[in-house]
């Protein structure tokens, strides 16, 4: 037999993975099979995704009940959206103070977080030595310390501490807390962004002869503006279903949010018009995060921008 023959007959002889597989499979159990279809994972994360959804696609389909009940199908209607004179999302003045109390107050937090929080990241990127390291340990404080936590120090800062400053609870207080607790979002994010990207633009901008404030401006934030964007979406998206910080900080009752009125309704009797007023922010934060996937993809165009990098950011 030849050299060539004894080569093949070894490569073919040799056992390929299903081979092994199923090797490994009769000698230790298909439970001790490393080559296993994960299965039990499988099970595990459709179960989680079956208990997460269906519970929420019932909600949304009851707020196009007929009757009253929120648990008995009576037919389909839009009377708990608007044709309901009363009871209805859009005619009810409650509901309808709520949700512009909920946009108000998400509007004013991205105005305020996101360029605080792009300052801060930029400004801590720049900055060394201990100082900068316990000024990002204090930005990622408030990231970790539970919401209920920061709802109860807020509330009794502006109850006693900051009396003089903010005279009673309601909007002011609200748009505040929520700074405070959001800001450390973009503060990640493009910290995240700057770590990636480096201080090579900006020196090469000054180089060519840029000021500082020109590489800022013209090099830096275009860099950045995907990490910016991305933040603008969580920060909304996170404001807009926010309960325990605007609802500590609530004064009056034209300041509560929806959330906060779809959890005082739901305690007592509450018709279908809740159903309708939680679809409405189910559908505003998906429209938020899908319009800032959409942008993201635009600004990356060319460069690889998936959905996957969105999300990593």
């Amino acid at each position: 037999m030849s050299g060539g023959d004894g080569v093949d007959t070894a490569l073919h002889g040799t056992p390929g993975l299903g081979e092994i597989a199923a090797t490994t499979t009769a000698s230790y159990g298909w439970l001790n099979n490393p080559w296993r279809k994960p299965r039990f994972l499988q099970a595990i994360t459709w179960g989680y995704l079956f208990w997460s959804i269906v519970p929420v696609v019932i909600a949304v389909i009851f707020s196009f009940n007929a009757g009253r009940s929120r648990s008995t199908w009576q037919g389909f209607s839009m009377r708990w959206w608007y044709q309901d004179p009363f009871d209805s999302l859009w005619h009810d003045p409650t509901l309808r103070t709520a949700m512009t109390q909920t946009v108000r107050l998400s509007i004013l937090t991205v105005i305020l977080a996101v360029p605080l929080g792009t300052a801060f990241a930029i400004g801590i990127d720049r900055w060394r030595g201990r100082p900068a390291a316990g000024a990002n340990f204090i930005m990622l404080f408030s990231f970790v310390v539970p919401e209920i936590i920061l709802g109860v120090s807020l509330f009794l800062s502006f109850s006693y501490l900051l009396k003089s400053l903010v005279p009673e609870l309601g909007t002011t207080a609200q748009v505040l807390g929520l700074v405070t607790f959001q800001l450390s979002y973009p503060f990640i994010i493009v910290r995240a962004r700057l770590l990636t990207i480096g201080p090579e633009y900006e020196e090469a901008a000054m180089d060519l002869g840029g000021t500082p404030s020109q590489a800022l401006r013209r090099v830096l934030l275009p860099l950045l503006s995907p990490a910016i964007l991305a933040s603008v979406a969580l920060v909304l998206a996170d404001t807009v279903d926010n309960f325990v910080t605007v609802r500590y900080l609530s004064g009056a009752a034209d300041t509560e949010p929806l959330s906060v009125k779809i959890y005082s309704a739901a305690r007592s009797a509450p018709t279908p018009a809740v159903n309708a007023a939680a679809t409405v922010m189910l559908v505003a934060t998906l429209l938020v995060i899908s319009l800032g996937w959409a942008v993201y993809k635009r600004l990356n165009r060319g460069q690889g921008g998936d959905v996957g990098s969105f999300v990593d950011l």
